[in-house]
């Protein structure tokens, strides 16, 4: 039976507007029935570039998202961000891809189109708060300033309950002054509560598997994707005294730290997984080794440099703070200082496993400060 989605007793000029990007998923379907019961809520749909080569999956996340807002009674709108999408997220991947850098899709999708376009968007159509079903916690979950914020509260932005499925590490591009009007409704829910949540209500979707791969594409094999825009070349895979052990079809194509796309032909080792710890773009060639990158200290780096930073709130110099350097990785200890044109992280011990083009976040005791790209 379908649960009661009463709203609290509210007069309408106190129902603030609130803009729910909606995927069609189950976690944005929970954030608007949460949100369902103070404000005054629209689903959004946000239509994205997709390729010709891949199986077209939009239309049906549309109608997924369509009878979620039927179902909730709440008005539904597609926004389409298809030329956004494509210049500031696809090309912008594909570019770095070409220049040997490891770039990370869902940050620029974070910052370009949920909490950019979209963001520019809601609040234009005047819309006090835009939400997602991204897990990640600030004041606006606890409710503590929903409706009383003062006018310079500093907003925080942390780790969610779920460890698991936390995604803070792709957040770390909104600024400040949007916090206050950002609400993540599933950041103190563990995904089983969501999973739960959606079935007790009879969310239409509530069985509905996850999402994974590129941000909003879904699951996709990067490099086969990256085949239809940079041309394939072969190359050698080396081990850590620069034998020939393998090959591969681009340097380009793989990052540190990845296990497969590559082949390793060396009899003695072929059984054995290998990791790549090192990349020569010019060479075209990459070096591998049986340790994972967390496990060889001796080709580490202990510091990096982070360039296009943004700051939630200012990391004090010299202190202690824990560092991700990929999403879910353990969390290194190191140390920042501000340079004339860039961030310095020193880390406390080496690490391998430092890409340029990847995310560099920063941690104080589960708060996310901010962070950068690594140069």
């Amino acid at each position: 039976m379908k649960k009661s989605l009463k709203t609290k007793n509210l007069k309408p000029k106190t129902r603030r507007k609130v803009f729910v990007g909606l995927s069609g998923g189950v976690d944005s379907a929970v954030s608007a029935l949460i949100l369902k019961r103070d404000f005054d809520v629209t689903g959004v749909f946000i239509k994205v570039w997709s390729p010709e080569f891949l199986p077209c999956t939009w239309r049906e996340d549309r109608l997924d998202a369509m009878r979620v807002c039927a179902y909730l009674d709440i008005p539904f709108v597609t926004l389409d961000l298809e030329k956004e999408y494509k210049k500031e997220v696809v090309d912008y991947m594909i570019a770095e891809y070409k220049a040997g850098k490891t770039p990370n899709p869902d940050v620029m999708c974070n910052k370009e189109i949920k909490f950019g376009a979209f963001y520019d968007f809601a609040r234009k159509q005047g819309a006090d708060y835009i939400a997602t079903g991204h897990y990640a916690r600030s004041e606006m979950n606890a409710g503590k300033i929903l409706y009383d914020f003062k006018k310079n509260e500093q907003f925080h932005l942390y780790e969610a309950r779920d460890n698991a499925k936390d995604q803070s590490y792709f957040l770390w591009n909104i600024k400040q002054e949007q916090l206050k009007h950002i609400i993540f409704p599933i950041g103190n829910h563990v995904k089983k509560e969501v999973r739960d949540i959606a079935k007790r209500f009879g969310l239409p979707n509530a069985v509905k598997k996850d999402s994974q791969g590129l941000c909003f594409i879904g699951k996709v094999d990067m490099r086969d994707f990256l085949k239809h825009f940079i041309k394939e070349k072969k190359g050698n895979v080396l081990d850590q005294k620069g034998n020939k052990i393998g090959s591969h079809d681009g340097a380009v194509f793989l990052t540190i730290g990845q296990r497969h796309g590559f082949t390793v032909e060396n009899s003695k080792t072929a059984s054995t997984a290998h990791y790549v710890i090192s990349k020569d773009i010019r060479k075209n060639t990459v070096s591998v080794s049986p340790l994972k990158v967390e496990d060889i200290e001796e080709l580490g780096k202990t510091t990096c440099k982070l360039s296009k930073t943004n700051w939630i709130n200012l990391p004090d110099e010299g202190k202690g703070y824990s560092i991700r350097f990929r999403y879910h990785q353990k969390p290194l200890i190191g140390t920042l200082q501000k340079r004339s044109e860039y961030w310095q992280i020193t880390l406390t011990k080496p690490f391998t496993g430092i890409s340029s083009g990847q995310s560099a976040v920063i941690y104080d005791a589960g708060e996310m400060l901010g962070g950068g790209v690594i140069v």
